[in-house]
C-alpha cells in the first residue's frame, strides 16, 4: 500500500513539473442529513493538502451548503454570480483554513437545471479551466438522493457515502446506493463510517452495507475507514474552525489522518487523469441537457 501511494505521488510530482497534471473527482453524499457528511468533507480535504495534495472543495449542497460556515467565513461570491456571468470562476474561489480552496454553495445549483444554450456554454468553459488546477476536486452534494445531487454523484469519478452506525442512516446510505445502481449508472462506491465508538463498530457498519450491496446489487463497495464519536467535533463547530486544525491530536482527527492515508495508498495512478475535468464536464451537460 505504501508503495502504491508513492507511486501516485511520483505520478502527481511528475505531471506537475509538465503540462499535464493529473486530478481526480470525487463526490460525497450520505443517505440522510445530520451524519457529518460536510463536516467529514472539510476535514478529509484539510488532510488531503496536508499530506501535499492540492484541493478544491465544491459546495454542492443546495439549500443547506455550510463548508463556509464550518470556517466562520462569509464568502461575497458563489456559483449564482458565475451562472449569472457576472463573474469568473477564479473570482468565486475563496480560501479557507490553511489556504484550502473551496467554492461556496448556494442557490445556483436550482439554476443548473433551467440554464440557458448560451449560460450552458459559458458554465462549461468557466469550469473547463479547473482542469488541472488541483490533484483533488470534491464536491460536497446534498444528502438524499435530489435530481441536484445525482447529477454530481454520476459525473464524478468515484461517489463516497458517509453513514453512521445508525440504523435510519445504514438504511438511508444503502437505499442511495440502490437507486443509483437502478438507475444503471456505472458509479464506483466507497464507504466512510462516522461517530463510531470504536474500530469494532466502524467494521460491522460497514460490513452489513458491503454484504447487502453484494447480496443483492452485486456491488462490491470498499469501505475508507471509520471516525471517532468524539466531543471535539461539536466543540470545533461551535467555535467554526475544523476539528482538524482546532484539535489535531483528538481522536476524530487522528481518524481523519488514518482515513486519508489508507485512501491515498489506495488510489491507482490511473485513477488520476488529466482529463478528469473534461469527462466529468461531459457527463454533466449529458444529463443537464
Amino acid at each position: 500500500m505504501n508503495d502504491q501511494a508513492q507511486e501516485l505521488r511520483n505520478l502527481i510530482r511528475h505531471r506537475a513539473n509538465s503540462a499535464e497534471k493529473p486530478t481526480r473527482i470525487l463526490a460525497v453524499t450520505s443517505g440522510k442529513g445530520g451524519v457529518g457528511k460536510s463536516n467529514f468533507t472539510l476535514n478529509f480535504a484539510l488532510t488531503l493538502q496536508k499530506k501535499g495534495f492540492k484541493v478544491l472543495v465544491f459546495d454542492a449542497d443546495i439549500g443547506l451548503a455550510n463548508i463556509d460556515v464550518l470556517m466562520g467565513i462569509s464568502p461575497k461570491y458563489n456559483l449564482y454570480h458565475l451562472l449569472k456571468k457576472e463573474k469568473t470562476i477564479w473570482d468565486i474561489i475563496h480560501k479557507g483554513y490553511n489556504d484550502l480552496q473551496f467554492i461556496a454553495g448556494g442557490s445556483g445549483f436550482n439554476d443548473l437545471i433551467r440554464l440557458s444554450e448560451e449560460q450552458l456554454d459559458y458554465f462549461q468553459e468557466q469550469i473547463g479551466q479547473l482542469n488541472g488546477h488541483a490533484d483533488f476536486i470534491i464536491f460536497d452534494t446534498g444528502a438524499g438522493l435530489s435530481k441536484e445531487t445525482l447529477k454530481f454523484i454520476v459525473a464524478a469519478q468515484e461517489t463516497i457515502v458517509v453513514t453512521t452506525p445508525e440504523p435510519t442512516s445504514i438504511t438511508d446510505a444503502y437505499a442511495i446506493i440502490k437507486m443509483v445502481n437502478s438507475m444503471d449508472y456505472d458509479i464506483r462506491f466507497r464507504l466512510v463510517v462516522n461517530r463510531v465508538t470504536d474500530w469494532r463498530e466502524g467494521r460491522q457498519t460497514a460490513e452489513k452495507i458491503s454484504m447487502v450491496a453484494k447480496q443483492f446489487l452485486n456491488l462490491d463497495i470498499p469501505t475508507i475507514g471509520y471516525v471517532l464519536d468524539d466531543a471535539a467535533v461539536s466543540k470545533a463547530v461551535k467555535k467554526q474552525v475544523p476539528f482538524t486544525v482546532a484539535f489535531p491530536s483528538s481522536g476524530a482527527s487522528k481518524s481523519i489522518y488514518d482515513l486519508t492515508d489508507d485512501f491515498i495508498a489506495n488510489q491507482r495512478p490511473a485513477d488520476m487523469s488529466s482529463g478528469a475535468v473534461k469527462g466529468f464536464l461531459n457527463r454533466m451537460i449529458k444529463l443537464l441537457k
